[in-house]
């Protein structure tokens, strides 16, 4: 008679499908509260470290770069990692393209979690741009006041339209080298609701939002108030990512995740 330390089922049942969750939105945090509760699944987050205190996350979590795609794919192979789910910021390009490059090289498995993108409605004053430099300039001559909200990253794009005054949000402090001439800075952080945003823009004098396509409803407040006071916006479009498929939802990343799970 063989005695064995664990059920029979126990010892037939398939092992835990490995994640890397690359977060960073909010999404990110839900879906890794999903994958938490998942027996069939085990996972890690992943964030890059620009926010120095990070919310807290369901799974454990790893926080700063790999170095660029071969440090990647050493994580992936050294940690043993099945499936990979990208649920950066939407606008986290060249993070984006190095999860690509390092899944296909491995042969894993990669699927991008990104919330929709937000379309104009009926009353939006829309002005399209390519990047933050082109946004800077779509801001005109003429001085306007300006409701600056593409986090810390691009502001010295801004630096070479000093003619305006700008009213910078983000969630870190931004360093002073990186700020325009004449500026204002104050951080918070999301979800914000959009008569707070209107008196923000009231308070200001703000004739002018410029703003990146994060999508999502945390921050749209923000496009509904200038809408209704009839405040142009600079909108930055968000970068395409070639080769991987992209869903919406989280519910269509658990079933990439759970496909094949027993």
């Amino acid at each position: 008679m063989t005695v064995h330390d664990k059920p029979f089922a126990a010892r037939l049942a398939k092992p835990a499908t490995r994640v890397l969750l690359l977060g960073g939105a909010l999404e990110a945090r839900r879906l890794a509260e999903r994958i938490a509760a998942e027996r069939r699944l085990e996972g890690v987050v992943s964030l890059a470290g620009r926010t120095s205190a990070p919310m807290a996350q369901d799974l454990p979590l790893r926080v700063g770069g790999f170095g660029g795609v071969e440090g990647l794919m050493r994580y992936i192979k050294e940690e043993r990692i099945d499936k990979v789910i990208d649920a950066m910021h939407p606008f986290a390009a060249r993070m984006a393209e190095n999860a690509r490059d390092a899944c296909r090289a491995l042969g894993v498995p990669i699927l991008k979690l990104s919330r929709a993108q937000w379309t104009p409605q009926s009353g939006d004053r829309w002005i399209e741009a390519a990047d933050q430099a082109e946004a800077a300039m779509a801001l005109g001559a003429p001085p306007r006041r300006v409701f600056l909200t593409t986090g810390r990253l691009g502001l010295p794009n801004y630096i070479s339209a000093p003619q305006h005054f700008y009213l910078v949000r983000a969630i870190e402090p931004p360093a002073e080298r990186d700020l325009p001439p004449h500026c204002e800075t104050i951080l918070e952080r999301g979800p914000f609701d959009c008569e707070s945003e209107m008196k923000l823009m009231r308070l200001h004098k703000i004739d002018a939002l410029v703003t990146k396509n994060s999508g999502g409803d945390s921050t749209y407040a923000k496009i509904e108030a200038a809408r209704r006071l009839g405040i142009d916006v600079v909108i930055i479009a968000r970068p395409h990512i070639d080769g991987v498929r992209v869903v919406h939802e989280i519910e269509c990343a658990m079933a990439f995740l759970l496909e094949g799970s027993s």
